[in-house]
């Protein structure tokens, strides 16, 4: 019988990888949802910053990864600073939760089968990364 412990353990490596399975969907975000005809509508200022703000995104998301992986025991050791980026991670995961919830509309999504289970899949790896980030916090208040 596997311990609590050992399931966060399990969990820390599977969100590690799921930031890095993110990044498949980012990687197809501009041919899906059409950038190469709906960018060059917008300024050549505007279009610029949307590059910008997705190469941060995918660069937070990468750094995620990394040291989930990188920092595996001292997020379950409760490291001070192990701890501070698992209390971000979590808020950032949730933020991004939230504002699917309740910003985005149905009607602001592409339509189709493939949109649809798309973004239920992300939702759902959303769901978890900040689930896993808010265990590890409580993991280690508790202990």
């Amino acid at each position: 019988m596997r311990t609590l412990e050992s399931w966060l353990s399990l969990a820390l490596w599977l969100a590690g990888a799921g930031h890095f399975c993110l990044l498949i969907a980012s990687f197809q975000v501009p041919h899906q949802l059409g950038w190469k005809d709906d960018l060059p509508k917008l300024t050549a200022f505007n279009r610029k910053l949307m590059w910008v703000y997705g190469g941060f995104t995918l660069l937070t998301i990468v750094a995620f990864g990394m040291l989930t992986f990188l920092l595996h025991d001292d997020f379950l050791a409760g490291d001070r600073a192990a701890m501070a980026l698992a209390a971000f991670i979590a808020v950032y995961w949730t933020a991004r939760i939230l504002v699917d919830c309740f910003y985005y509309q149905h009607a602001d999504w592409p339509t189709g089968r493939r949109f649809v289970v798309g973004h239920f899949l992300l939702t759902a790896l959303f769901v978890a990364l900040a689930g896993t980030f808010w265990s590890v916090l409580a993991w280690n208040f508790w202990n």
